[in-house]
């Protein structure tokens, strides 16, 4: 769990994004774009320690929230803050606690705290019921080497998530009984506390509840790990978007005879007008490299193609993005593909890092080669330290790191697969 792509179609049951907690009370009678957890203040018992209460003040205009440990699976299990946001800590508005075991958490272990979750009129201990809200779990995924994060939600009315995810669903009771249901996340760490990373969230829907209870925890596998204290989000908004309703199945680059062919695919479109695609030198800055019009409304799949000329072009690198845009104007983008215009000396491998400098997440692309094997990512400090250090069993062609809690300065990333390393100094800022 970390750090608007979502469209409509790309949910089984719900819409996504937009929002409207209606509140049963008289005096709560409103439409609430979205309940924000912020300032949370220990209201009774000690931190951390089960049976302590943290009031959250004004999640919504005349509304708290307090929120209280029920439980946990052992002694091991610890929080170290019941609420973090900052930047590259998640998305601020929802509700993260840090928690899991600290140190070393063993191989095959399962752990988890719980949680009770009441709304109060603002300032008091009067309860309040809401006729209908949405918890969206965003970023449940791992450690990249041997944990998974997963979640229980109890006495749901519904659950939802984008039609193509990585997340496994589980009833823990009939359905028609109990609706408690256990979602577990992916070992790969999903880049960021990220609510476009839709493969990795699910969507929980409540109906008159002035209270629920949940679960939080990981698990891991045939491996130790130290990263056990996990960031958790759980982001407290209804799906409902009405934006860019396009299903966006792939979005490929291909460099040939000094032009770069771009293809994508939709499933779906829902009053689409265009793609603008968009080109960078520095992955950071983006410029318009032309305009492709779309079908417009469609539930075939259509391939769109766009050639790029890369005559007189010196850069060796080349960033690529989408722009999906509706007829009413609204936009979103694609994930980035990247391009290398130069050409590697023989036996020579390299790896391409950006943004650089970099404030909170680094990306790191690696050769063909090394895709689908064991890669190893380091991040060495100006005294030749390992600051951070990360495996990956079936290295991807980018993978994502967290560098948002190091001191500015310059570092070096390594990264090594079998006998062959590749090197590349970046400025964290």
């Amino acid at each position: 769990m970390k750090t608007i792509v979502p469209f409509s179609n790309y949910f089984c049951r719900l819409y996504f994004f937009c929002a409207a907690l209606l509140i049963t009370s008289v005096s709560f009678a409103q439409v609430i774009p979205e309940l924000e957890f912020k300032n949370p203040v220990l209201e009774s018992g000690v931190a951390g320690a089960d049976g302590a209460q943290y009031r959250f003040s004004n999640v919504a205009p005349g509304m708290d929230a307090i929120i209280e440990i029920t439980g946990r699976s052992s002694g091991l299990v610890t929080l170290s803050s019941i609420d973090t946001s900052g930047p590259g800590l998640g998305y601020i508005k929802a509700f993260q606690p840090v928690l899991g075991i600290e140190g070393t958490a063993p191989a095959n272990t399962t752990w988890s705290m719980d949680f009770k979750l009441t709304f109060c009129k603002a300032g008091t201990s009067i309860q309040v019921s809401i006729d209908q809200f949405y918890v969206t779990g965003i970023d449940i995924d791992g450690d990249g080497v041997a944990l998974s994060e997963w979640a229980n939600m109890n006495k749901l009315s519904t659950i939802d998530s984008a039609y193509i995810n990585s997340l496994t669903f589980t009833w823990l009771s009939g359905w028609a009984q109990n609706n408690d249901f256990k979602i577990e996340g992916i070992v790969a760490n999903a880049p960021g506390i990220d609510t476009n990373a839709t493969n990795v969230m699910a969507t929980y829907r409540y109906h008159n509840k002035d209270h629920i209870n949940f679960s939080i925890g990981a698990r891991t596998y045939a491996q130790t790990t130290t990263a056990g204290m996990r960031l958790n989000s759980l982001w407290f908004r209804e799906f409902f978007n009405p934006a860019l309703p396009v299903k966006l199945i792939s979005f490929t680059s291909l460099l040939s005879n000094n032009k770069v062919d771009l293809k994508w695919v939709t499933a779906t479109e829902i009053n689409t007008s265009h793609f603008i695609v968009e080109k960078s030198y520095d992955g950071i800055e983006f410029t318009e490299a032309g305009l492709v019009f779309a079908e417009g409304n469609s539930t075939a799949q259509i391939t769109y193609h766009f050639t790029d000329d890369l005559a007189g072009n010196k850069q060796p690198i080349i960033y690529y993005r989408l722009q999906t845009v509706d007829l009413d104007g609204k936009f979103d983008y694609s994930a980035t593909r990247i391009i290398r215009t130069a050409k590697q000396t023989e036996n020579t491998v390299s790896i391409l890092t950006y943004p650089n400098p970099v404030t909170s997440e680094l990306r790191i692309t690696i050769p063909n080669s090394w895709q689908g094997k064991k890669v190893t990512y380091e991040l060495l400090n100006a005294n030749a330290q390992v600051t951070k250090k990360t495996e990956a069993g079936s290295g991807s062609q980018t993978e994502a790191m967290n560098v948002s809690s190091l001191a500015p300065g310059l570092y070096v990333v390594k990264v090594s697969c079998g006998t062959e390393t590749a090197t590349q100094k970046i400025i964290k800022r």
